[in-house]
């Protein structure tokens, strides 16, 4: 990989991270006239109509191996990682949520190097790791009395966690394909939405459109499916295809401080040195990850 894509890689990983760390102000606020299932459904809705405007050129089947990875993307990266942490977050408290999503990098990881025969992870990776968890976990205990069992909904998250880490691997996989990304995350999108017809029911689905009449509810559902869902996918799938998974990954462990420093700008929620020391470790634990072979070339 040349040093130019590796920056472009890296660029789109942060962007992507940029734009999640943010979207729970828009999800918080479409929460009060709208049900989970709903905001989930709608923006992806609008994530494919976005990108069938941008490229209007729809992926032609190629094989019945290519549609199942598309399909297992969808189930995984769309259906499936939302309906599990939409509904862990009604079960657990923020910060456990925070910090088990956080373990997102280690599983993809895993999966990547001991269950599909990738590069396995080299120890600078999980120093990364314990260093970034130690500042998720000073940024989403601050002020708390510390970590709160809430078995079915960590259980939940942990699911969000898993299936996360599958999506990534798969879509690395079908990165190698060497369609374009948009088409890709498109039929992804379109699998995904397949397979959240049955939630729909399940969840008592309200179509409401007058909702969306509220200002602020357009606004922010338009965030959520133009930026959050058709930009976000297509980014983070190019920095999986161009950084890989595990480098990609580790870009979770700023999820987090974004969000923070978005509650203390939108929400005016203070800013304490816990919280600017847990930022810092989770940037560090980044760094080391993503750079470990550079820091440590002498010693690897």
């Amino acid at each position: 990989m040349n040093e130019s894509g590796s920056i472009r890689g890296h660029l789109a990983a942060a962007i992507t991270i940029l734009f999640w760390g943010t979207t729970f102000v828009s999800t918080k606020v479409l929460l009060r006239d709208f049900a989970p299932i709903e905001i989930l459904f709608y923006r992806f809705i609008i994530g494919v109509v976005a990108l069938a405007i941008i490229y209007p050129h729809r992926l032609r089947f190629s094989s019945w191996k290519e549609e199942l990875l598309y399909a297992g993307a969808g189930l995984c990266g769309v259906t499936l990682y939302y309906l599990f942490e939409n509904n862990a977050i009604d079960l657990t408290y923020p910060s456990n949520a925070s910090v088990i999503i956080s373990i997102a990098p280690l599983f993809t990881a895993l999966i990547a190097g001991w269950i599909l025969g990738g590069e396995k992870p080299r120890w600078y990776f999980y120093l990364g790791f314990v260093t970034a968890m130690v500042g998720v976990i000073l940024v989403s205990f601050n002020g708390t009395s510390g970590f709160r069992f809430a078995p079915a909904g960590d259980l939940l998250m942990l699911g969000a966690v898993v299936v996360w880490a599958t999506y990534c691997n798969i879509t690395r996989k079908i990165s190698e394909f060497g369609h374009s990304t948009i088409q890709t995350t498109r039929r992804i999108f379109e699998y995904g939405l397949l397979f959240m017809i049955p939630a729909l029911f399940l969840f008592h689905f309200h179509f409401g459109l007058e909702r969306f009449a509220r200002p602020v509810n357009l606004l922010n559902i338009l965030f959520l499916g133009l930026g959050a869902s058709a930009l976000c996918y297509v980014t983070w799938n190019s920095a999986l295809r161009i950084l890989g998974t595990v480098k990609t990954s580790v870009y979770m462990y700023a999820g987090p401080v974004v969000t923070m420093l978005c509650s203390a700008i939108v929400l005016r929620d203070p800013l304490t040195w816990m919280l600017v020391c847990g930022a810092v470790l989770a940037l560090t634990g980044l760094v080391i990850s993503e750079q470990g072979r550079r820091l440590f070339s002498g010693r690897t």
